[in-house]
């Protein structure tokens, strides 16, 4: 039995992932979290096989958790899931070693064949990401990964005080990385990394 834990923060979407679960012999849901502290506090706690987490959660969203859960738990199968359909978001989840990325339009029978595929050992990525090396290259891929969660924090408005408290860093260095975002993507502002994040479907 493939014991799961969902992590996201709606309670309707998890109760329809537990509806859908219910229907698999081999998977089961053995534990719930609305947000990434809480997500962290039960995988100490007990054992899960796979966990599946949501990527845009509150203040702490799931590319921070799979950070910290991967300084205490490296080899516990992670799938991120998304409703953004962007690859550099599957490129940056893989670096931060999620073993699956897909998004939340996956079919349910893709969802469960990625949960077992992982639970075993794999790494799966939904077919619609393209990864081809001929696709018109952003500007945004030259961004390493602390640089990428950065970019998107400011993008969603995070004051750079905050962002260095939830990436366990100093102001400066989160003020550093700024700075080379917008060396990087050709910007003069925060203004227009915003504006950039929406044109790339970066943010909502």
């Amino acid at each position: 039995m493939i014991d799961l834990l969902l992590v996201d923060d709606h309670r309707i979407f998890r109760a329809g992932m537990v509806r859908l679960v219910s229907d698999e012999p081999d998977i089961r849901v053995a534990g719930e979290a609305g947000d990434g502290a809480t997500a962290l506090a039960m995988i100490r706690a007990r054992r899960y096989d796979v966990v599946l987490m949501d990527i845009n959660m509150g203040a702490r969203n799931g590319l921070d958790t799979l950070t910290a859960l991967r300084a205490e738990q490296p080899r516990l199968p992670v799938i991120m899931l998304s409703m953004y359909v962007e690859s550099q978001y599957a490129r940056l989840a893989l670096k931060l070693r999620a073993n699956a990325y897909l998004s939340k339009d996956t079919s349910p029978e893709e969802l469960m064949a990625a949960v077992r595929h992982v639970a075993g050992g794999g790494v799966y990525v939904s077919p619609g990401f393209d990864f081809a090396d001929n696709r018109p290259a952003t500007a945004h891929a030259a961004l390493t990964p602390r640089e990428m969660e950065v970019m998107l924090k400011i993008a969603r408005g995070v004051p750079l005080t905050e962002i260095g408290s939830q990436l366990c860093l100093s102001v400066k260095t989160v003020g550093s990385h700024r700075s080379r975002i917008l060396v990087k993507l050709g910007l003069a502002s925060n203004a227009e990394l915003v504006q950039y994040a929406m044109r790339q479907g970066l943010v909502d």
